[in-house]
């Protein structure tokens, strides 16, 4: 997996490591130096703090203590109780933590080998497509040489403090982690796709059937890998990291450390009567302060579920900021809900494997209207064609689609302090089946995202079968910056760039011709289509000088809905335009009929309603039948 991992700034983990043992000192990074600007951006962090290396905090340092655990957190000065969210979420899964702290047993320090130890290690984060290997020193800021920042219960233990120096280090400083978004985290120790979700707007709370279905979604996203948080969403300043009566902060990311059925009962009557409860199990970064509502540690509740179950749950009863709540109390308390899914693209796996698309965008200003490429949303009517397109296919009668724009994360500077993330989104455009170049006026609008200065959107939304046009942008026109476009779809969706705003002129134009008309046929439905008792499985085909464009087959129907739609760059404005209904068969397709579309233009009226002929003659056809076309356009091209 990582075989195309880079180096962040070009160092180079084992090169400098070896470095330091030859010359037998111990590692200084140049680039994340310890003064104060790697501490904060502006202002100034208080008492005097001092860097230290582990072994100069405490005796016998280690990276690990008794193993990796979403215990060992807590929260240091700095407001990045998201961060920590993640990191606990992500302490809680091997797999990932693995990927993040990579070679960790050759990192751990060695008593018996001093020699070893180069004072440099190293961590990896997913960052705009690409895994990225952070190389750090293991001077830590202390006061009272104690860290100021992510700490451990352990004091011997460091994994999470180097964690936290290492995404500082990506940052730009320390300070530019507070109040950062726990959705970021999640995908840069993973590479999945975040999907927020908005437990107040969606009602959860008093909607049981969404409830149920949402409980499901993350049960089916805990159980294959994936990292879960939650929050209460404040209001005002004042309401930051305020401590509800049940206990709850707001303001403040909890991690979802599991989600599982709880079984209630005792004994055989447990089994068999099989009464279950959705339950969900979050810690607080603090490593204290807990909910104090029904099924909290000392809650009489704990008397409906037998000790068996309980051991299997781990429920313990300290304030170790770990505990359980019904997943409708948490819909009712909580605002928030992130859950980043680990997209499964390998074909080896006995779970539902993703066709993945990626690519790389630019939001470009540029003088030239055919050149600009920073067109702005919908709300910019003159603009908004100009911004990047992108193709995709929906292979399916109908399909999941999970669609993520990820923005270029704008690197802190210690001058400027934080980048702030630009309004981003996107449109989904159902577009004609054979459509090649740029979308230069609406279509029909089959899905689109919410608007929103975070680093990534996400949407997940069901399309039938047909080709769609994605438009990200940004919010305002003339912003600029670079984007990740991840496309999923459960067959491959040939999802590429739309470059071209019309055909382009060769060397063969002039002898061939060069189209100069479009012409863009909806074809609607047909009606007394008869093959048997319970109708024809016909499908249509649109021809218009040597281009075809064909419908899937519509089962069964005597009154099928095509709905399908095809773009002409007509040279032959004089030739017709054809469309011809079939019979699906086993053995061979069926010819029902055809209607042949004045060819002048100026006839082309909005609405036909035909009869189908026969093929070889202008007769209506023996078989009674009539098609509904819809002419939407006949243009110039330069008018387009």
């Amino acid at each position: 997996m990582f075989s195309c991992v880079k180096p962040y700034e070009d160092q180079s983990y084992s090169a400098l490591r070896r470095d330091c043992l030859r010359r037998k000192v111990l590692f200084e990074d140049p680039l994340f130096p310890a003064i104060d600007d790697s501490l904060y951006y502006k202002g100034t962090p208080g008492p005097t703090v001092r860097w230290k290396r582990p072994k100069d905090i405490c005796e016998d340092p280690r990276l690990f203590v008794d193993g990796i655990s979403s215990h060992d957190l807590h929260q240091g000065q700095v407001g990045n109780c998201w961060f920590v969210a993640a990191c606990s979420s992500l302490a809680s899964r091997e797999s990932l933590w693995q990927k993040v702290i990579p070679d960790w047993k050759e990192q751990e320090w060695d008593p018996e080998k001093p020699d070893a130890y180069g004072g440099i290690f190293h961590f990896r984060f997913w960052r705009f497509g690409e895994w990225v290997d952070v190389v750090i020193d293991d001077r830590l800021p202390t006061v009272n040489n104690q860290l100021i920042y992510c700490h451990s219960n352990s004091r011997n233990e460091f994994w999470c403090a180097l964690v936290e120096k290492a995404y500082a280090k990506l940052a730009g400083c320390y300070q530019a982690l507070d109040g950062g978004n726990t959705a970021d985290a999640l995908v840069d120790f993973t590479g999945g796709v975040s999907e927020p979700i908005d437990l107040v707007e969606g009602d959860f709370a008093n909607d049981e059937t969404k409830r149920n279905q949402l409980f499901e979604r993350m049960l089916k996203v805990h159980s294959r890998g994936g990292l879960i948080s939650a929050s209460i969403k404040a209001v005002t300043a004042a309401d930051m990291e305020a401590r509800l009566a049940c206990g709850l902060v707001k303001g403040h990311a909890y991690a979802v450390t599991d989600v599982r059925k709880v079984r209630l009962g005792h004994g055989l009557l447990a089994f068999f009567k099989s009464e279950k409860l959705d339950m969900i199990r979050l810690r607080n970064p603090w490593g204290e302060r807990e909910w104090n509502g029904p099924w909290s540690d000392t809650s009489e509740e704990w008397q409906k579920v037998s000790k068996s179950e309980r051991e299997k749950m781990g429920v313990t009863v300290q304030d170790d900021g770990e505990f359980w709540m019904t997943f409708e109390d948490v819909c009712r308390y909580f605002t928030d809900i992130i859950k980043c899914r680990l997209i499964n693209t390998s074909y080896l796996s006995i779970h539902k494997t993703w066709e993945e698309a990626r690519l790389h965008g630019a939001w470009v200003s540029h003088e030239d209207p055919r050149q600009n490429r920073s067109g702005g949303c919908i709300n910019n009517k003159d603009t908004f064609f100009q911004n990047p397109q992108y193709i995709f296919d929906v292979k399916k009668p109908e399909d999941e689609v999970l669609i993520c724009i990820q923005q270029r994360p704008k690197r802190s500077t210690r001058r400027e302090g934080k980048g702030e993330n630009l309004a981003i989104g996107f449109d989904i455009y159902k577009v004609e089946e054979n459509r090649q170049y740029r979308m230069h006026s609406l279509q029909h609008k089959a899905a689109s995202s919410i608007y929103i200065n975070s680093r990534s959107v996400f949407l997940r939304s069901e399309q039938p079968e047909g080709r769609y046009v994605i438009i990200p942008t940004t919010f305002e026109p003339g912003h600029t910056g670079e984007f990740l476009l991840r496309v999923f779809t459960d067959v491959p969706s040939n999802c590429r760039e739309l470059r071209l705003d019309e055909p382009p002129h060769t060397c063969w134009s002039s002898l061939c011709g060069y189209p100069q008309l479009v012409t863009q046929v909806h074809v609607l439905g047909a009606a007394g289509l008869k093959d048997s008792p319970t109708g024809a499985n016909s499908y249509v085909i649109i021809k218009c000088e040597g281009d075809k464009v064909r419908s899937a087959v519509q089962k069964g129907t005597s009154t099928p809905e095509y709905n399908v739609k095809g773009i002409f760059y007509r040279k032959k404005p004089s030739q017709p335009i054809t469309v011809q209904v079939w019979n699906h068969r086993v053995l061979k397709d069926e010819f029902l009929g055809q209607v042949h579309l004045k060819a002048d233009p100026e006839d082309l009226q909005p609405l036909h309603t035909l009869h189908l002929r026969d093929r070889n003659s202008r007769q209506p056809s023996d078989l009674p039948g009539t098609v509904a076309v819809h002419i939407l356009s006949s243009t110039s091209l330069m008018a387009v």
